[in-house]
């Protein structure tokens, strides 16, 4: 199996984060009594942290568990995607307080939804973003 390129990496986390916004921010939009534009571009703020994150974690992760994704068993997906979580929950609740003006503890609520969200949606995403990179490229391979 080949490794991710750059390239690759990139198109990967635009991918993973532009479904996000799709389905986060018109959802978090009404839980929250936010109007849209605020909840986008909150939205955008945290997936440009988000992306910036993924890029470097994923690159440490693949240099320490190897880059032969498809072997990842479900207890090493999860692993990575609470990783991944964690180090952006850091990064995320301050940016949260500013952006919708709210104090640590309800930012910290709201962060740890999109986390519960994330953590489902990351190990789905990336479940099947590997398997149909694995077919295309074992495709690509047998012409």
């Amino acid at each position: 199996m080949s490794l991710m390129s750059v390239k690759e990496r990139v198109f990967h986390s635009l991918l993973f984060e532009g479904l996000a916004l799709l389905v986060v921010v018109p959802t978090s939009a009404l839980l929250m009594g936010t109007e849209m534009v605020t909840m986008t571009g909150l939205g955008i703020a945290m997936s440009l942290t988000a992306m910036t994150w993924n890029f470097l974690y994923n690159l440490g992760f693949d240099s320490i568990f190897g880059h032969q994704r498809i072997k990842r068993t479900l207890l090493t997906r999860v692993f990575h995607s609470l990783g991944f979580e964690l180090g952006l929950l850091l990064a995320t609740v301050p940016l949260i307080m500013w952006m919708l003006n709210l104090s640590a503890w309800p930012a910290l609520i709201f962060a740890s939804g999109l986390v519960v969200f994330f953590l489902a949606y990351a190990i789905t995403f990336n479940y099947g973003y590997d398997h149909i990179r694995f077919r295309l490229v074992e495709s690509k391979a047998a012409n």
